[in-house]
Order: C-alpha cells, then sequence, then structure tokens
C-alpha cells in the first residue's frame, strides 16, 4: 500500500528537473518569495519564473494567473514575388503614400516625437539609423547593445523613423522624428509575448510617443494584454502589423488584434492600391500600406532571399526589398508622428481616427484594408487644418474579394483577455 502511494505521489507531481519558464501575475513581490524568478515586470506585476510543477502555482499565495509563453514571429521576409517593382522608382511607397506632399517644417516639427521599434534590434552603423542616434536597449541583456543578426529590426526602423538627409539612403516616413531601437529576440529570430512585453513597457517608460510592433503570432496572453493596455494607459499609440495569413487562414495576429480603436493593425497593399494576397484580413484592421516589394535598409548578413537586394548607386550601405505587414506598419508608425507633429494637441486615439479618416478607402471599411490605403499628406493636411493635395492616383483600382464584404463603420473588436489561464 505504501509502495502504491509513493508512486502515485511521483506521477502526480513533476520532477525539479523537468522545470519550465511559465509567465505569473502576482499581488505583490511577496508573492514571488520562494518561486524562481528569471524576470519581472514590474509596472504589469508580472514575472517569469522557473518551475517544475506549473499548474500547483495557481495555489501560491498571491499569483493571480499562470500562463506557458506564448511565441511571436516576425511579420515579414516573406520570400516571394518581393524585386517586381521597377528600378527606375526603387522607394515606389514614399510616393504611394503621399510621403513626398508632406511639408518640410511638418517634418522637422516631428523631432519632438519619438518613435519606438521593438523588433531584432539595429544595424547601429547603417547611414539611415546612424544619422538618428537613436537610443537603444536590449530588453534580454539589459545593454544598450542592440545587434540585429537577422536584418528585419534594421528595415522597419529605417521605414519607420530612417534619416531624410540627402545621401543618408532611404527616407523614413517619420521625417525627424526621434529614433528608439528597443531588442526584443532572443534568438536571431525568436520572441515571446513575455520579451515584446518586457520591450513595450520599457519604451513606454523611456518617452516613445509611437510603438512599432511589426511581430506577431495566432494566440495572445495576459502579459501582452496588459502591456498593450499599460501603453494606452499612459498616451502611447501602438502601431502592428496585421499579419501574413491571407493565404493561410487568414488566423488573427496578436498584439495587432487587441489594439480596436485605440491602435492601428496595418494590412498590406500592392502597387496598385489592392490587399497584398498574404495580407491578413479581419475585423481587427485598420488600414494598409504598401507591403510587396518594399525598400529598406537592411544588414550585410541578412539573406538575401529573404531580403533581395536593391542597388542603389552612390548610397552607401546594404538596401533589400522587404515583402509583408511587417513593413507596412513602420510606415504608418512614422505617418502617426507627422500628424501629431502637425497637431500636438491630439491624442493618440485621435491620430488613429486622422489616419482612418484620410486614408484612400472613400469612407468606406472593409475587411481587406480597413478604411483604405495609408494617406499621409491628406492625413497631414486633415491635421493641421489645410486643405489635402490631389490623392496620388494608383496604377489600378484595388479589386474587392467576394468575402470582403463593405461596411459604412468598421465594427472595433477589442480582444483583451481577463480570464486566468493555468498551464497544464
Amino acid at each position: 500500500m505504501l509502495i502504491a502511494l509513493v508512486g502515485f505521489a511521483f506521477a502526480a507531481a513533476p520532477p525539479a528537473w523537468a522545470a519550465r519558464p511559465v509567465t505569473v501575475g502576482y499581488t505583490s513581490t511577496s508573492a514571488l518569495r520562494g518561486l524562481d524568478v528569471v524576470s519581472r515586470l514590474a509596472p504589469l506585476h508580472a514575472a517569469e519564473v522557473l518551475t517544475g510543477n506549473p499548474a500547483a502555482l495557481r495555489l501560491h499565495p498571491g499569483i493571480r494567473w499562470v500562463e506557458a509563453p506564448v511565441a511571436r514571429r516576425r511579420e515579414g521576409t516573406l520570400s516571394a514575388a518581393a524585386a517586381d517593382v521597377t528600378a527606375a522608382t526603387p522607394e515606389w511607397q514614399y510616393a504611394a503614400d503621399g510621403e513626398d506632399q508632406v511639408p518640410a517644417a511638418v517634418e522637422q516639427a516631428a523631432s519632438g516625437i519619438t518613435i519606438g521599434v521593438v523588433d531584432t534590434g539595429a544595424d547601429l552603423s547603417a547611414p539611415d539609423i546612424a544619422a538618428k542616434s537613436p537610443v537603444t536597449y536590449n530588453v534580454i541583456t539589459g545593454s544598450s547593445a542592440v545587434e540585429d543578426q537577422d536584418g528585419h529590426g534594421t528595415f522597419v526602423a529605417s521605414l519607420a523613423a530612417g534619416a531624410t538627409e540627402a545621401g543618408a539612403g532611404v527616407s523614413g516616413f517619420g521625417g525627424d522624428a526621434q529614433l528608439m531601437i528597443v531588442q526584443a529576440n532572443r534568438t536571431a529570430t525568436t520572441f515571446t509575448d513575455v520579451d515584446e512585453a518586457a520591450g513595450i513597457v520599457w519604451a513606454v517608460d523611456h518617452g516613445a510617443r509611437i510603438i512599432n510592433l511589426s511581430i506577431g503570432g495566432c494566440t495572445t496572453s495576459q502579459v501582452e494584454s496588459d502591456a498593450v493596455n499599460y501603453a494606452i494607459s499612459h498616451g502611447v499609440l501602438i502601431v502592428a502589423a496585421a499579419g501574413n495569413s491571407g493565404n493561410a487562414g487568414d488566423a488573427p495576429s496578436y498584439p495587432a488584434a487587441l489594439l480596436g480603436p485605440n491602435g492601428l493593425a496595418v494590412a498590406a497593399s500592392t502597387p496598385t492600391g489592392a490587399r497584398a494576397p498574404f495580407s491578413t484580413t479581419g475585423s481587427y484592421v485598420s488600414l494598409a500600406a504598401p507591403g510587396v516589394g518594399v525598400l529598406g535598409a537592411t544588414t550585410p548578413t541578412a539573406s538575401t532571399t529573404a531580403f533581395p537586394r536593391a542597388a542603389l548607386p552612390g548610397i552607401a550601405g546594404t538596401y533589400a526589398y522587404g515583402t509583408g505587414t511587417s513593413y507596412s506598419a513602420p510606415q504608418v508608425a512614422g505617418a502617426a508622428a507627422l500628424v501629431w507633429a502637425a497637431n500636438p494637441s491630439l491624442t493618440a486615439q485621435g491620430v488613429v481616427e486622422v489616419l482612418e479618416q484620410t486614408a484612400r478607402g472613400s469612407g468606406v471599411w472593409n475587411s481587406q484594408l480597413g478604411w483604405g490605403v495609408l494617406d499621409v499628406a491628406a492625413a497631414v493636411a486633415q491635421a493641421s487644418g489645410a486643405t489635402p493635395p490631389p490623392p496620388t492616383v494608383p496604377a489600378a483600382a484595388p479589386p474587392v474579394a467576394p468575402k470582403a464584404a463593405a461596411q459604412k463603420k468598421r465594427p472595433h473588436v477589442r480582444r483583451i483577455w481577463l480570464q486566468t489561464s493555468v498551464v497544464p
């Protein structure tokens, strides 16, 4: 009888050597006593801990919830259909979005806005990045080193707030906006929701007004939701890639699907203004921006498959074409900085409304492109009270797929996890 009881106890409780990381929410720091704490997000009352028996943590005094880590991936570097944009207009997205019609005074005024890019770091020697002398932080190491081993973060940062000076490479969409690089990947291409949340919190606490998240996954978590709410409660605007599952089931992408009316979930459009086939559709899509064959800066060691190289005679640095909603989002993040520069009295939600109202969609929302394709010049004009310039006409009218039923008003859906989840 004794042997049977001992055997049962052994089967019910995993051995100590099976410890693995989980995320917990706690009421006070005293709740973490006796736990193997890996990292702590004090503003969110959340921590990552190691345990061999996650379910038992639910009974630990002061522990509110327990979750397994959720993987995050970058929403770009699709290998297909990248370099079919004519080399005669390599930076086609700049004119397609009306960025070239923004007054110089507005671009200069954006110097008071900081865009935080939570991603794979950045190549600080890239001309577009170096000219901005960005603030940097690595949430994994706790240092200022943000070496980009993948090329994705460099590409995203160059689009969001790369330098606009002649000879500095690709012009960023944020004008003279300040650039903040927050590295949150544990390996070259992998993130977790905890790392993402830590990046968001650090960026908010260190002055970012806009945070770009070109990362995502098909499930969300309490710590991600809490981090998004933390940014919103501090008046920070989050811009996130809508996802690349349009050809693979259209699964929603988080954190984009969490934002609702308080942020911007950005789909990808083609040179003709149509939705890129891979771009995820859904009720959370806010608007679209170019996401096929977009030109940006990358690292010399970045994959040439993911980033087909672009030759820019007379320009130093490494440049390439990228495809994915990862590269649509930072264009909108940069545009948001210009809108805020044009009207500093706007709230984050006010900036959202201006960008959505001026997008090229005839005032009608649909699940493919949201309110339409980004029009930076029109958004800046509306924010400043000026007459908007004539819109840029795409090469062809964007087709509307049968599944994208037009609606007069976007059904903002906000998916926030409120229930405790337990790791089995």
